[in-house]
């Protein structure tokens, strides 16, 4: 069956301009009212309101209730991947990603860490061997699961995969999304070694930098070479 209604439908819906402004507010991980979507758009809420409902009924966002309030986030880390790789297409002659500085040092995707930091961080989880190579995606090796553990971070157990490698918006290489991700962006926010800043920013601090070179220090290869890497092992 061919998959060209499909992608139509998909373009449909993230097209609209409205409707992406929503999409990536949403992707700094936080849920957020239909008031507040409504100004990240700047339309009316009951404008927001359609829009909200299509990205509801199409499975792109979920809605929490809590008491008389009601929630969007991004349906799941599926939904928010697919967003981040469609982000890193450009039109020619635009640099890909972000204008803000901050954003393109360090942001949120999701649920886990992007930018130039995640992209740091993922290069020096493969040139370290902590992630495992194969051919149907990335994994934690023995070497990472340990790393992991003598940091505390803990990896949620659910059905969804641990490790995923993610197109980065404006890096145009791999930051590290998964269980493994989001437990990490949880451990650093836990330790204060980055905050949160307006809207998906990251802002790594004084303590973060020590620990990031202490524990997720430069290898010999580069951000590209483990692109490079993860590539092969999708296509082997």
């Amino acid at each position: 069956m061919s998959e060209g209604p499909h992608l139509a439908m998909l373009g449909s819906i993230v097209g609209d301009p409205s409707r992406a402004s929503m999409l990536g507010a949403l992707m700094g991980g936080m849920a957020l009212t239909a008031q507040e979507l409504a100004r990240e758009a700047g339309v009316t809420p009951s404008t927001a309101s359609s829009h909200l409902a299509m990205l509801v009924d199409r499975g792109m966002l979920a809605v929490l209730q809590q008491g008389r309030h009601r929630y969007y986030r991004i349906a799941d880390s599926d939904i928010a991947e697919l967003l981040e790789g469609m982000m890193a297409f450009r039109a020619p002659g635009r640099r890909p990603g972000p204008t803000d500085p901050a954003l393109r040092r360090a942001r949120t995707c999701y649920d886990h860490m992007a930018g130039e930091l995640g992209v740091r961080l993922f290069a020096s989880l493969i040139d370290h061997g902590h992630l495992a190579l194969r051919g149907d995606g990335i994994a934690l090796s023995v070497s990472g699961e340990t790393l992991l553990r003598d940091l505390g971070c803990v990896v949620a157990s659910d059905a969804k995969p641990a490790c995923r490698s993610c197109l980065d918006w404006s890096e145009r290489r791999s930051h590290l999304g998964g269980r493994a991700g989001a437990a990490l962006l949880g451990l650093f926010l836990e330790r204060g070694w980055v905050r949160r800043g307006p809207g998906r920013a990251l802002t790594v601090t004084p303590p973060g930098t020590s620990a990031i070179d202490r524990h997720f220090p430069r290898g010999e290869g580069t951000a590209d070479e483990a692109k490079t890497k993860v590539v092969r092992a999708f296509f082997r």
